[in-house]
């Protein structure tokens, strides 16, 4: 099986506040090949604004509408699990994919993303080879084994 670049680049969007955890993110999916475009929030107020194009996310050629969210629990201002809360009980986000990549363990957060709707909860892989991986295998499954919805944004 080859593993060659994605034709049709997907947008990914990661909120993380953490910048070395988004360094290690972006390099990590370059190394894996997928082209996909990938941009970053720091907490979930600035996810919210991103999608709901507030701010300095106006510019929808600047901040295309992600094709999936990678989201961190443990954000300042608004976490994640209170980001993923909102996003799941609006009828125009609820479609975006939503993984949970966070170094929490604790099934109480495990059983809470799922209970509002995440799509998948991965813990964050403790070196940069095994998280290469884990981007190499959400992207070959997100943008080449599943089915997403038709590109819509929001309102």
């Amino acid at each position: 099986m080859s593993t060659k670049p994605n034709p049709n680049p997907m947008t990914i969007l990661i909120a993380d506040d953490d910048p070395d955890d988004r360094l290690m993110a972006r390099e990590a999916m370059m190394q894996s090949h997928q082209l996909n475009r990938i941009f970053f929030v720091e907490d979930g107020e600035e996810l919210l604004d991103y999608l709901y194009r507030r701010g300095k996310y106006t510019e929808e050629e600047d901040y295309p509408f992600p094709d999936l969210i990678l989201l961190d629990l443990n954000m300042p201002k608004k976490n994640g699990v209170e980001a993923l809360r909102e996003l799941k009980s609006d009828l125009d986000m609820r479609h975006i994919p939503i993984v949970i990549l966070t170094t929490s363990k604790e099934e109480e957060d495990i059983y809470r993303s799922y209970d509002l709707g995440v799509n998948s909860f991965v813990t964050k892989p403790v070196t940069y080879e095994a998280l290469v991986n884990t981007m190499k295998i959400l992207g070959k499954y997100w943008f080449e084994v599943v089915q997403l919805p038709p590109e819509r944004t929001a309102g």
